[in-house]
């Protein structure tokens, strides 16, 4: 019980340091590691924010976000409003293949659906309309092509991890065509996302499933 009260603390003091976010307006919990987020905030961004800033505390193993987006009256867009204003922005985006990624608006909350070559290119598609008026969520429907050459996949990301300071005894990777599984323990959540991170860079990723657990 103090263990979860202190991070409690630690979660709240990091939503207060971090500039983006108004901290009161959040909620925080917190029970063996497990840390949930509640309350309203009045973009996306900030919800976004809020979570890794909950994520960057010692002693975190996972964040249940339930954050509610709250607009305020200038910043309501209409669906299509928003829908023309992302394509641009997505047109504009050198990270994003041309005319691969479509996008369908419903009451504020966009859905990307379409098919990249990277990991990097899914990421920078939803990173590019976060902070976007109007947008109250994102649900991230790209899909990765799959490669005929992912044969050594998961010898490449081993030997990735390893150039790391990963000790080879706690990351485990298992690989079957364009799947990724990866097991283990880390020392925190940071961690665990940057393994993730580091087996999506391998080329003929197409889904990484990381289930390293932080102790």
């Amino acid at each position: 019980m103090t263990m979860d009260k202190t991070l409690q603390t630690d979660v709240l003091a990091e939503l207060g340091w971090e500039p983006s976010v108004t901290a009161a307006q959040i909620g925080v919990t917190a029970k063996d590691g497990v840390v949930t987020l509640t309350g309203h905030v009045q973009n996306y961004m900030e919800k976004y924010a809020a979570e890794r800033a909950a994520g960057r505390v010692k002693g975190v193993r996972a964040v249940a976000e339930e954050i509610e987006v709250r607009l305020p009256h200038h910043a309501k867009r209409n669906d299509d409003e928003i829908a023309v204003a992302l394509l641009q922005r997505l047109d504009w985006n050198v990270s994003v293949p041309d005319k691969a990624v479509q996008a369908k608006v419903e009451k504020g909350w966009v859905t990307l659906t379409g098919e990249v070559e990277w990991q990097f290119q899914k990421e920078a598609a939803q990173h590019d309309i976060r902070g976007m008026l109007g947008v109250v969520g994102i649900t991230n429907w790209i899909k990765i092509k799959e490669r005929p050459n992912a044969v050594n996949i998961g010898a490449d990301i081993t030997k990735a991890l390893h150039r790391g300071w990963y000790d080879p005894k706690t990351i485990k990777v298992r690989a079957e065509g364009g799947v990724v599984h990866l097991s283990g323990t880390v020392d925190n959540l940071y961690d665990r996302q940057m393994a993730g991170w580091t087996a999506w860079g391998a080329p003929g990723a197409t889904t990484v499933e990381n289930d390293i657990r932080v102790v």
